[in-house]
C-alpha cells in the first residue's frame, strides 16, 4: 500500500501543471510552474511523514544538496544569457543568417532552411530564439514559394531542435549533462552518434520532397535589405564564431568558453554596431553593452521581423529557468529524502530487462513527462533523477542517459500541443502544432533511434568514465 502512496506527490504535480497550462498557457513558467513544483514537494513531505516519519533535518540536507549540484548549470545559463545578448547585438548572429539567407533556393530550400536553422542554433544555443526569428523570415519565404505551412514548419523545427540539442550554449543540454553528472562536452559528443544519422534522414526527405514539389517564388530579397539598413553585416564578425568553435574543439571548459565568447561579441558590438548601443542606453557605451548583457533590450528597426529578431534578455532571460531548476531540485531532493522516488523507480523498473528496454523506458518516460508535465526542462531532470541510480548499479555511462533523457525528452516536447514548447512554437509560427507535427522528422526518430542503437548491442555496460 505505501508503494501506491508515492505516486501521490506525482499525481498532485501533474494535476497542478495540467490547470497551470490552461491557465496560464506559455505563461506558465513565469511562476506559476514553479510554486506547483513546491505545492508538490509539500505534498512529498506529507507523504514522507505519514509513510516513515523523516526527520525534517535529513529532507532539509537532500534539498541543499540537490540545489548545490546545480550551481554549474545555473552559472552556464547566466552566461549563455549574456551570449543571447551580445551575439545578437554585435550583429554576429544577423551576419550568419545575411549570408546563409542567399543560398536558398526554392528546390533547395527546405533542405537548405532545416541546416540553416540548425548553423544558428547550435550557435545561438535555442530552438526559441532561431524559430522566433530566422523561423519568422523563413516562413514567409516557405509561403511566398509556395510550400505547405507544415512542411516549412516541420523542417524549421527540425533543424532548430537538432542545433539546439547539440549546442553547448543551449539550456536544455547543459541541464541534461548536469543533472545526469555528465561532463558538458562529453554529452555532447555521445550525442552525436545517434543525432547525426537521425538528422540526415531528414534531410534526405526534405531534399526529396523539395526536388518533387512544384514551387517557385522569390522573398529574401527584402528581408536581406532590412538587415542591411539595420546592422554593419561583414565576414569579419563570424570570427568570433569561429574562434568559440576553436575553443570548443580544444575542449576547454564550457564557463571559461561562454564568457570569452560573451566578451569577444561584447567587444565588437561595441565597435561594429555603436548605433543599435546608442539605443539601448544614452548614456554611453558601458551601459549600453551591459545593459545589453543582463537585462532586456528592444531596439526597434520598422520592420517586425526585425524587432523580434533583435529583442534580446540577457541574464534576466534565464531567471524562470534557473528558478525552475531549483525548485525542481527541491522537488527532486524531497522525493528522493522520503523514499518516494525509490517506490516509483521499484514499480517501473519490473519492467526492465537488458539494455534496449532500459533505454525503452528512459526515453518513454521522457515522453511521457512531456505529456503529463508540460515542460521538457521538468521532464529532463524528473526523467534523469528517476534512472540515475539504476544505470549507474549496472554499470552504464552516466552520458548513455543524458543522451537518452534528450532523444526522449528534449525533442519530443515541441510535439505536444499543449506542452509549452508546442505552446509556443505553434504560437510564433502561426502553424498547429498536429499540423507540423507530421514533418518534423528529426523529433519524431530521435526515441526510435536511441533504441535501436541500443537493440544494435553495441552498447554494454561499463565503468563510467571522467573525461
Amino acid at each position: 500500500m505505501s508503494k501506491y502512496l508515492s505516486l501521490i506527490p506525482f499525481i498532485a504535480l501533474i494535476a497542478l501543471i495540467a490547470t497551470c497550462v490552461s491557465v496560464f498557457g506559455t505563461d506558465a513558467l513565469d511562476g506559476a510552474t514553479q510554486v506547483s513544483l513546491l505545492i508538490a514537494s509539500a505534498v512529498c513531505v506529507f507523504v514522507g511523514f505519514l509513510m516513515r516519519r523523516v526527520q525534517w533535518e535529513a529532507l532539509e540536507q537532500e534539498m541543499t544538496d540537490k540545489v548545490a549540484s546545480c550551481m554549474p548549470s545555473i552559472i552556464i545559463l547566466l552566461l549563455i544569457g549574456a551570449i543571447s545578448g551580445t551575439w545578437m547585438l554585435s550583429g554576429i548572429v544577423p551576419t550568419m543568417i545575411y549570408y546563409g539567407v542567399q543560398v536558398l533556393r526554392p528546390e533547395w530550400f527546405l533542405v537548405s532552411s532545416s541546416l540553416f536553422c540548425a548553423l544558428v542554433s547550435v550557435m545561438v544555443g535555442s530552438s526559441w530564439t532561431t524559430v522566433a526569428t530566422i523561423g519568422l523570415a523563413l516562413m514567409g519565404i516557405g509561403r511566398a514559394h509556395g510550400f505547405d505551412d507544415g512542411w516549412v514548419a516541420g523542417s524549421i523545427i527540425t533543424g532548430a531542435y537538432f542545433g539546439d540539442k547539440l549546442s553547448p550554449l543551449s539550456d536544455t543540454t547543459v541541464l541534461a549533462s548536469s543533472v545526469s553528472g555528465t561532463p558538458l562536452f562529453s554529452h555532447i559528443r555521445y550525442m552525436m552518434k545517434t543525432t547525426i544519422p537521425t538528422f540526415a534522414v531528414s534531410l534526405i526527405i526534405f531534399l526529396i520532397a523539395g526536388l518533387v514539389m512544384d514551387v517557385s517564388g522569390q522573398g529574401e530579397m527584402t528581408f536581406l535589405a532590412e538587415l542591411e539598413q539595420t546592422f554593419m553585416i561583414s565576414p569579419w564578425l563570424l570570427l568570433v564564431p569561429v574562434l568559440t568553435g576553436i575553443m570548443i574543439a580544444r575542449r576547454w571548459p564550457a564557463m571559461v568558453v561562454l564568457f570569452l565568447a560573451a566578451f569577444m561579441a561584447g567587444i565588437v558590438a561595441v565597435v561594429w554596431q555603436p548605433a543599435l548601443i546608442a539605443q539601448v542606453s544614452d548614456a554611453g557605451w558601458y551601459e549600453g553593452i551591459m545593459r545589453v548583457i543582463y537585462g532586456p533590450t528592444n531596439v526597434k528597426t520598422g520592420a517586425p521581423a526585425l524587432d523580434q529578431l533583435v529583442r534580446t534578455h540577457g541574464m534576466a532571460g534565464m531567471m524562470p529557468t534557473i528558478w525552475l531548476i531549483i525548485c525542481a531540485q527541491v522537488f527532486g531532493g524531497v522525493v528522493t529524502a522520503t523514499g518516494v522516488l525509490r517506490d516509483v523507480m521499484q514499480m517501473l523498473l519490473r519492467f526492465v530487462r537488458g539494455t534496449t528496454s532500459l533505454v525503452a523506458s528512459t526515453a518513454l518516460t521522457g515522453i511521457f513527462c512531456n505529456i503529463a508535465l508540460s515542460d521538457q526542462f521538468l521532464s529532463i531532470i524528473l526523467t534523469s533523477s528517476m534512472f540515475k541510480d539504476i544505470y549507474r548499479e549496472r554499470g552504464y555511462e552516466s552520458r548513455l542517459l543524458s543522451r537518452t533523457c534528450e532523444d526522449g525528452a528534449t525533442v519530443t516536447s515541441v510535439l505536444i500541443p499543449w506542452n509549452t514548447c508546442g505552446l509556443v512554437q505553434s504560437t510564433v509560427l502561426g502553424v498547429a502544432t498536429l499540423a507540423y507535427l507530421p514533418y518534423c522528422f528529426f523529433n519524431l526518430l530521435s526515441p526510435l533511434t536511441s533504441i535501436l542503437v541500443a537493440a544494435s548491442g553495441r552498447i554494454q555496460p561499463a565503468p563510467t568514465k571522467k573525461e
